[in-house]
């Protein structure tokens, strides 16, 4: 019989998933049928994919097969819209252990992938060379939401558009000081800076980042009003600033530290300056957690507040609020285009990133576009005033 091997995993899987919205091919030719319409086709290219499945069964399962490239879609938009919606029956562990047993007749596995390379597949977000992040973000390198709703057609447009933006909400003015707090490759302070005349301090936690920062401050001429330093917000000392910009920063704090974060920018601030906070919120009050595909992969180092939450530290560090804007289809086009932009230049991503993180960035834009686009996440700018007395 030619497909023995995979006789009895296509049983076992047959029986413990009976409503299956997708269909299964085989690494010997042979498939499982889809039992509700016409869903995705996974290519099951390993037996080590349904260890990663049986291990973590649903969305982490199968973010984790895929990054590790024995679980192929043939379409990833629709693999992911169904990866979201599919609720996988509970299996016990008799049957977790026939499953187990069958994948490994299939192919004589024994082990499942280590922590370790779980652990390389995660370090995804910037362990990578500037020229990565340069094949699907504009020519700012602006990493953060675009202002589409303002008429904006292009995501260079759209990127400006929210440089300039916060630029307004602060209401710079030529000389002022002001302190880019997660300044990413400068995209803001060398816009407030050429645009505004003002004087800015940005700071990364990045070195790559800021010394490409520093090249692109020094070809525009700015090199004596922009100063770019590798260092924690925290570690700030005995300065003080006109005017702040957090732009993109507040999700890397977390509820332990968001009273902390608002009361170190109001020391940093003079009195009568301003804030403006922008940065991705929770939607939902009681809703579900991020999902673990999302924890594991998208977003291991962030945790998203809600903008409440972030209005009230505020207010508690002595801020009054001024105005709360949110942007949530912003961001989601702007990771359509990023997703597009990627997508036309996979081979060369591939050859910086390699093939496993060049799949989860993949996998990361699509969760991330599909929080926006579920109402599950949003992103807000909150502009403040520290009242001078």
């Amino acid at each position: 019989m030619p497909f023995a091997r995979t006789e009895q995993l296509r049983r076992e899987i047959e029986h413990n998933f009976p409503d299956r919205p997708f269909k299964v091919e085989f690494w010997d030719g042979t498939s499982i049928p889809s039992t509700n319409g016409d869903g995705p086709v996974f290519s099951v290219r390993s037996p080590k994919a349904i260890i990663d499945l049986l291990r973590a069964p649903g969305e982490l399962g199968i973010g984790r097969a895929y990054v590790h490239g024995t679980l192929m879609p043939d379409d990833l938009d629709q693999a992911m819209a169904m990866m979201f919606s599919w609720e996988p029956p509970v299996i016990d562990r008799r049957a977790q252990a026939r499953l187990m047993l069958a994948a490994a007749r299939g192919a004589g596995l024994t082990m499942p992938h280590s922590k370790e390379r779980d652990a390389r597949a995660v370090r995804h977000h910037y362990d990578l060379s500037n020229e990565f992040f340069g094949i699907f973000l504009d020519r700012s390198m602006t990493y953060s939401c675009a202002i589409f709703s303002r008429g904006a057609n292009t995501l260079e447009a759209a990127q400006e558009e929210k440089l300039d933006m916060v630029c307004r909400k602060l209401e710079l003015a030529e000389g002022d000081r002001v302190l880019d707090v997660g300044c990413g490759w400068g995209s803001f302070a060398i816009h407030a800076a050429s645009v505004y005349g003002a004087r800015v301090l940005g700071i990364t936690l990045s070195e790559p980042q800021a010394q490409l920062a520093r090249e692109r401050a020094a070809e525009a001429g700015l090199a004596d009003q922009v100063e770019f330093r590798v260092m924690d917000y925290r570690e700030l000392a005995g300065e003080r600033f006109d005017k702040i910009a957090s732009i993109g920063m507040v999700e890397h704090v977390g509820e332990k530290r968001i009273d902390l974060y608002a009361r170190r920018l109001a020391e940093l601030l003079e009195p009568g300056g301003r804030l403006l906070n922008h940065g991705i919120s929770k939607l939902a009050h009681g809703g579900p957690p991020p999902g673990p595909f999302s924890d594991r992969y998208v977003f291991p180092d962030g945790e998203t507040l809600h903008v409440s939450r972030v209005q009230l530290a505020l207010e508690r560090a002595g801020f009054e609020i001024e105005h709360v804007e949110g942007f949530r289809e912003d961001y989601a086009r702007t990771l359509s285009e990023w997703i597009e932009r990627l997508d036309r230049n996979l081979e060369r991503a591939e050859q910086l990133a390699g093939p496993e993180r060049l799949r989860v960035w993949r996998l990361y834009l699509r969760a991330a576009r599909n929080g926006f686009l579920t109402r599950f996440t949003s992103i807000y700018q909150v502009k403040c005033l520290l009242p001078a007395s």
